[in-house]
């Protein structure tokens, strides 16, 4: 498995050279990539008792910004959205976006994708809230169309192009999409149209019965299920440290192609003290993940 770091954005802070001692550390400890997540607004909860998730006091680099600039002075590390909110997103916006950071970076996007849970954020963007999941399916499709041709034409359901398109365009002519969230219609997306799956969960029986629904889906559809790569998230707050080689091997047992260690909510003060914390874990589970 590759072995990834996950941006600690809610505890980073605003300043720009923590923010680079950050990635540049993650990159020379040999992490494969980083992950961002992507939240634009967040709720005010003085008038919203019960209120429950990120709210208006949660910090949140806009991730094409942030991976603008890691693009800058990172130069192996892939960078990759774990997830971007990609209905509440105009769709040949992240085209471009999306592009322009992988020029940039020289072909390290990662883009994964999800549907979002907070309807608040949702309304301020003037995007539609219960379509969401549908509307994501249709918005990979364009996505790759303008990554991948001079020019498009498309009529859809959503969206409409007439003979135009992006440039700079991707690197490789296309951008990975992988697909975030454990209810069966990600499942079923992630399985006929994505390079990979975004599971949030324990490697347990369950689990394994979603990797293999999604590797189902990808046969159903006249897909390779080997091509498709399934990236586990350990929160080493939330997994009692004697439990994280367990959680690493049965992940890779499940057949995981990536891994992503998160150290927020540890009580982590600095950077340095996020730095040393990956730094400890990677030494502890990075000969498991190889295995």
């Amino acid at each position: 498995m590759r072995i990834g770091a996950v941006f600690p954005q809610t505890e980073i802070g605003a300043d720009p050279g923590a923010v680079r001692a950050w990635a540049e550390a993650v990159e020379e400890l040999g992490f494969a990539h980083a992950v961002a997540f992507d939240h634009v607004l967040g709720a005010g909860t003085a008038r919203r008792p019960g209120w429950y998730g990120y709210t208006s006091e949660d910090p949140f680099h806009e991730v094409f910004v942030l991976f603008g600039y890691l693009a800058g002075v990172t130069r192996t590390l892939e960078l990759a959205t774990g997830v971007l909110v990609l209905p509440q997103r105009q769709t040949a916006l992240v085209a471009k976006q999306a592009a322009e950071v992988d020029v940039l970076s020289g072909g390290r996007l990662r883009l994964g994708v999800g549907i979002g849970w907070n309807r608040v954020e949702y309304d301020a963007l003037g995007a539609t809230f219960t379509d969401r999941g549908a509307r994501s399916a249709e918005q990979v499709e364009v996505l790759r169309a303008l990554w991948a041709r001079p020019t498009v034409t498309y009529e859809g359901r959503w969206h409409r192009i007439e003979d135009a398109g992006i440039l700079p365009r991707p690197v490789r002519g296309r951008i990975p999409v992988w697909f975030g969230g454990n209810a069966e219609p990600v499942l079923r997306r992630a399985g006929e149209l994505g390079d990979g799956w975004l599971p949030q969960r324990p490697p347990d029986g369950t689990a394994r019965s979603m990797v293999e629904r999604v590797r189902s889906y990808a046969v159903a559809a006249g897909r390779d299920p080997a091509g498709i790569g399934f990236e586990a998230r350990l929160k080493l707050a939330e997994v009692p440290e004697a439990k994280w080689a367990g959680f690493v091997a049965g992940w890779r047992d499940l057949g995981a192609t990536h891994l992503c260690l998160s150290t927020m909510g540890m009580g982590l003060a600095t950077v340095d003290a996020h730095i040393r914390m990956l730094q400890s874990a990677l030494g502890e589970l990075g000969s498991i993940a190889c295995e």
